[in-house]
């Protein structure tokens, strides 16, 4: 927790890769100071994929461990700061998809 995957569609892949990779420590340090977790907590995945021309081109689907100080303000703001981010990297529109993990079933095996 955080699990993060970064769908970008290949072309686009294929042209911004060492961009997507410069921003995935400040991604991770962002992540790691809002939700208050150790590096060894987080997941990433970055992928070239097929997408739809008329979709996003880049998307993101975090999933997180619901915590009380994780708010929606809170949540939405981290989601605010990786868009820029990507955006950035990308020069294309990013959706992300936030999802939270049910702590009683969770399993992670590291």
């Amino acid at each position: 927790m955080p699990n993060v995957k970064i769908f970008v569609e290949k072309a686009l892949f294929a042209q911004k890769a060492p961009a997507i990779e410069a921003q995935l420590l400040p991604m991770r340090d962002l992540l790691c100071s809002a939700f208050q977790v150790d590096i060894s907590a987080c997941q990433f995945a970055v992928l070239s994929v097929l997408a739809m021309p008329d979709l996003p081109l880049v998307n993101v689907e975090m999933q997180i461990l619901p915590r009380p100080e994780r708010t929606r303000e809170l949540v939405l703001s981290v989601c605010h700061s990786l868009r820029d981010m990507l955006q950035t990297a990308t020069g294309a529109h990013t959706a992300i998809r936030v999802s939270h993990l049910d702590a009683a079933s969770y399993i992670a095996l590291k």
